[in-house]
C-alpha cells in the first residue's frame, strides 16, 4: 500500500478485504449448503437465483450475465434441465431461438430454504438509513462488476492448471 495514506486508512482498507473474504465465504457456504438441500451445485443453484431475478433468458443471456464460457452455460443448462428446474421453449418473438424458463412448480417447494435468510436480511436493512442503504447498493452493484469481469477474464481459453 501507498505510504501516503493514514494508517487508519490502511486499517480500514485492510479489515474491508478481511470482511469482504469473510462476507464472501459465508455467502458461498449459505448457498452451497442451500444448493445441497436442493440437489443442486453452487453454480445450478445460483442460476436459478438469476433466472428468478431475471425472467426466461437465452443461454447467450446467461453467459453474459454470469461470465461463464458458453461450454460451461450449455452444460449447466443442461443438468438443470436434468433435474426438473428449468425447461427450454421457443421464444415467442422468434422460433427459431431457445430460452431457459424456471418450472416454478418444481422450484417453490424449496423457498422455505431461504425465509430465515432473507428475514435477517430485511431486519438488518431496517438498521439503515435510506442514504446509507443507496450508499452500500452502489458499492454492492460495482463489486458485482467487478467479480463478473473477473469471473470472465478466468473463463477466457488460456492454460488451464493441470489437476492430479
Amino acid at each position: 500500500m501507498s505510504s501516503d495514506i493514514s494508517e487508519h486508512r490502511k486499517n480500514l482498507l485492510e479489515e474491508l478485504a478481511v470482511a469482504g473474504r469473510e462476507n464472501s465465504n459465508a455467502a458461498v457456504m449459505f448457498h452451497s449448503a442451500a444448493g445441497e438441500r436442493m440437489g443442486l451445485g453452487l453454480t445450478e443453484e445460483k442460476a436459478i437465483d438469476l433466472l428468478e431475478r431475471h425472467g426466461p433468458l437465452s443461454a447467450g443471456e446467461i453467459v453474459r450475465h454470469t461470465g461463464l464460457a458458453p461450454a460451461s452455460v450449455s452444460g449447466l443448462i443442461d443438468r438443470l434441465a436434468a433435474k426438473g428446474f428449468v425447461r427450454r421453449v421457443r421464444d415467442p418473438g422468434d422460433r427459431r431461438k431457445v430460452i431457459v424458463e424456471i418450472d416454478y412448480s418444481h422450484v417453490a417447494q424449496f423457498a422455505p430454504l431461504f425465509e430465515d435468510m432473507g428475514k435477517g436480511m430485511m431486519s438488518l436493512f431496517a438498521d439503515y438509513s435510506d442514504d446509507e442503504l443507496a450508499l452500500i447498493l452502489g458499492f454492492l452493484r460495482r463489486a458485482t462488476e467487478i467479480q463478473t469481469a473477473a469471473t470472465a477474464a478466468l473463463q477466457e481459453d488460456g492454460p488451464k492448471p493441470h489437476r492430479t
